[in-house]
């Protein structure tokens, strides 16, 4: 029998940025899992404050050279790649230079946030789509971690539907308390449009703030995990509303168990898809 397959797709992982909860959870939560006998792969930005050398960061130049275009401008795919010796795991970056050279990760030194961030959610989203599919390793279950992940469940329910690749993937999304304030941009869904996305499926994101592309990727998931112990209240209750599996927060002691139990689970289940 096969391993199930489990792509990790993470906002944040330590020790490339400081170890917030959901950094560490990008950080061990794959080595557990690869643990438990499912085979990994585990995907992130490669923001400008990750040290290159210090973290013996290198292209893969096998799996760069593609371009994404997103609003009309071609966009360079960069695949980087480390290794956690310790864990006998590799981390891949997704990077480009209009989008990840600057010093910061979602904000800058004054702590506002990018105004290009839905563009950078989108080229990594889908640079992460590209790479898999150039590495030739499809996934069962794909995990998402944090809103700047949260087009994946979107992207691979919609666009790759009817690909053989990705057509019976299951997707769990995590929910954390890392709202940002505001809205992304207001053409948002104009940059996300591709010839498999109409008018009507991109609406979902006429209004792009927090609650509304944290709802579209519950809407899309098969299964939804509470990160952390306090949450956005309209978030959470729509996740507990949504008729999805749910998990609820674990602490770091038995986090690893329940997780793996609750993707079993999810692989067994059927889709309930709300749209």
């Amino acid at each position: 029998m096969e391993k199930p397959k489990v792509l990790f797709v993470q906002q944040e992982i330590a020790p490339y940025l400081k170890e917030t909860h959901m950094a560490y959870i990008g950080r061990y939560l794959p080595q557990g899992i690869q643990e438990r006998k499912k085979e990994i792969r585990t995907f992130m930005p490669r923001y400008g404050c990750i040290n290159e050398r210090r973290n013996q960061l290198h292209e893969v130049i096998r799996l760069s050279g593609m371009n994404l275009v997103i609003d009309n401008t071609d966009h360079p795919l960069i695949i980087k790649v480390a290794s956690i010796q310790s864990a006998r795991m590799q981390i891949y970056f997704i990077d480009n230079e209009d989008f990840f050279q600057r010093k910061f990760t979602l904000t800058n030194k004054s702590g506002d946030y990018f105004a290009d961030n839905d563009e950078r959610a989108i080229f990594f989203a889908r640079g992460v789509i590209e790479t898999v599919k150039k590495l030739g390793w499809a996934p069962d279950l794909v995990h998402c971690n944090g809103w700047f992940t949260s087009l994946m469940p979107f992207y691979l329910k919609e666009v790759l539907k009817d690909n053989p690749m990705f057509a019976d993937t299951k997707v769990v999304y995590s929910i954390y308390n890392d709202p940002f304030p505001g809205e992304l941009s207001n053409d948002m869904s104009k940059k996300m449009k591709t010839k498999s996305l109409g008018e009507d499926l991109l609406a979902k994101y006429a209004r792009p703030d927090y609650e509304t592309i944290s709802k579209v990727a519950i809407d899309y998931a098969d299964g939804i995990i509470l990160g952390e112990q306090t949450l956005h209240q309209g978030i959470e209750k729509y996740a507990r509303e949504s008729g999805k599996s749910l998990l609820e927060f674990h602490n770091r002691d038995t986090y690893l168990d329940a997780y793996n139990q609750f993707y079993d689970d999810v692989l067994v289940s059927e889709s309930v898809l709300q749209q």
